[in-house]
């Protein structure tokens, strides 16, 4: 199974002094804190990945986070050239039988059964063919090869003055299109859990899981923080909670890159969090304790002052991304114990699904308080989203939530009245 390392790299320039050669840090060059390698099962880098990591890492118009994913994309890919046993660079005269389209046929496969989402499946073939692209254009791959055939695609487009303009792309044969299934999930595509349901899993995980993953789904389930927010959370922002003058048992964190200290969030939005004090507590309480001074003590300088550290000392997460494996380790543990329990909800929960039952809830008491567009405006201010458009979905939920239910119970009525009569 390919995986993927992290190195730290800067520009260096060299001084020779005599017969000595003395390496210096280029101040004035981009330092690359995480720039991510592909290493095969062999320990052998994949080095025309790498080297294109390299080179995106080093483009001041893309975003580290962007370089991240898109080689976790290409190491989901090299595992499975291994797995089928192919070189990236087997290109027959056979169309089919070309590493790019069976990995094509895979991802289509692994989409109509479940197994992936339409948007992953899309994002996955896309940087693949951009990857292939760029090792053409910079004679890595012969010209020669058969790779694939290219498109041009027209798509208009219209301004807010109603202003058409066209663009041509170039498109592939390989293309995956990302068609959506109707869905007026909010987050998505996940579904909240209800309250009672919700208030289970905080109990189970109470007794059967680590209290950081109790901690963290609280957090999650009564703040709507990300993970990626949530394992960069420092014990100073705790410690400058503000409490909310509307409200004495409510607290403000402030999160973002203008925070101080800055706290990791999507899009790079700066803003307030709601907390309940209880919880406030309770966390204040966690960063005193023995057990996470003791995780602190292995931790590096750097990360020593996060709510959050793994019995290992690390942070849960890399700085800015939403992904953990330490905490997809444990949620896959509660997953399991919580269904052997008998609890039917907890076979698919994933713990993102804590954020949309959160914006949920604040959708459902603000439309009891105040109307559409304040309640957008509170769930859009509450969530750090960064257009109205996001939180509309919560609202929308919310109010056709009753309908449904009415249309299942009609439903329901109609059935069993049907059922009567043929009795």
């Amino acid at each position: 199974m390919a995986r993927i390392e992290s190195v730290c790299l800067g520009g260096r320039y060299c001084d020779i002094a005599g017969v000595a050669v003395e390496w210096s840090i280029n101040r004035r060059s981009k330092q690359v804190d995480i720039l991510p390698q592909v290493f095969w099962t062999d320990g052998n880098p994949w080095r025309e990945a790498n080297l294109w990591a390299f080179e995106r890492a080093f483009d001041n118009n893309v975003e580290a986070l962007t370089v991240l994913a898109e080689i976790t994309t290409l190491a989901s890919y090299a595992t499975w050239l291994e797995l089928n046993d192919l070189e990236w660079i087997h290109f027959p005269d056979r169309k089919m039988d070309r590493c790019l389209f069976r990995y094509r046929g895979d991802l289509i496969e692994a989409r109509d059964a479940g197994r992936l989402a339409p948007s992953t499946t899309s994002e996955r073939m896309r940087v693949v063919i951009s990857f292939y692209r760029w090792a053409r254009s910079n004679g890595l791959l012969s010209q020669l090869l058969p790779l694939w055939r290219d498109k041009s695609v027209r798509i208009s487009q219209s301004n807010l003055f109603g202003i058409a303009r066209t663009y041509t792309v170039l498109s592939s044969e390989l293309a995956i299109p990302n068609r959506k299934s109707p869905s007026d999930a909010p987050e998505n595509g996940l579904m909240p859990v209800s309250s009672n349901d919700r208030d289970e899993i905080l109990r189970f995980a109470l007794e059967k899981s680590s209290i950081e993953i109790f901690l963290l789904l609280s957090l999650g389930f009564f703040t709507g923080m990300r993970l990626g927010t949530l394992s960069d959370l420092k014990i100073e922002t705790l410690e400058n909670a503000l409490p909310d003058p509307r409200c004495e048992d409510l607290f403000r964190l402030h999160i973002g890159p203008g925070a101080r200290p800055p706290v990791a969030t999507k899009f790079g939005i700066t803003g307030f969090t709601y907390i309940p004090r209880i919880l406030l507590n309770q966390l204040r309480a966690y960063v005193e304790g023995t057990r996470r001074l003791l995780r602190e003590t292995k931790a590096k300088q750097e990360n020593r002052r996060l709510v959050f550290l793994t019995k290992h000392g690390n942070p849960y997460a890399q700085r800015g991304v939403d992904k953990s494996v330490a905490v997809n380790v444990e949620m896959h543990a509660l997953r399991k114990k919580a269904t052997a329990a008998g609890m039917e909800m907890a076979c698919t929960f994933k713990f993102h699904q804590t954020r949309a039952t959160f914006g949920t809830e604040l959708a459902r008491l603000a439309l009891k308080y105040a109307n559409a567009t304040e309640a957008i405006s509170m769930v859009k201010e509450a969530l750090l989203q960064r257009s109205e458009l996001s939180a509309l979905h919560y609202i929308r939920f919310v109010e056709r939530t009753p309908i449904k239910i009415e249309i299942a119970n009609e439903f329901t009525r109609s059935f069993i009245g049907a059922f009567e009569e043929k009795k």
